[in-house]
């Protein structure tokens, strides 16, 4: 490998990582209100929970609330087994069974 590439390889790194690390080790020493802490402790839901609302309603970038779409056909059943049973195992193979079911006989 060229010298330039290893070069190019550390500063994309640096670059990349920089911006990532800064904030969490300035940010680690300081001690928050609890109800900063607690405030902080919904954003990965709420992010997480966007992400799925947006990757079951958008299709072809239009909101699609309907019957024809199929994901949210496959939702429904995997969300009644994620809230019942709290098992991720359980909640992946209801929501990949039920996809499985959707693409192939329906």
């Amino acid at each position: 490998m060229s010298r330039e590439m290893v070069l190019l390889i550390i500063g994309m790194s640096v670059v990349s990582l920089a911006p990532r690390m800064l904030p969490i080790g300035t940010l680690s020493r300081l001690e928050f209100p609890e109800r900063l802490q607690e405030w902080l402790s919904y954003i990965p839901a709420a992010v997480l929970g966007s992400l799925l609302a947006m990757s079951i309603l958008i299709r072809d970038k239009a909101l699609a609330i309907n019957i024809s779409n199929q994901y949210i056909w496959a939702f429904i059943p995997t969300f009644v087994v994620a809230v019942f049973t709290r098992n991720l195992f359980y909640t992946l193979a209801v929501g990949i069974g039920c996809m499985a079911l959707i693409n192939n006989f329906l």
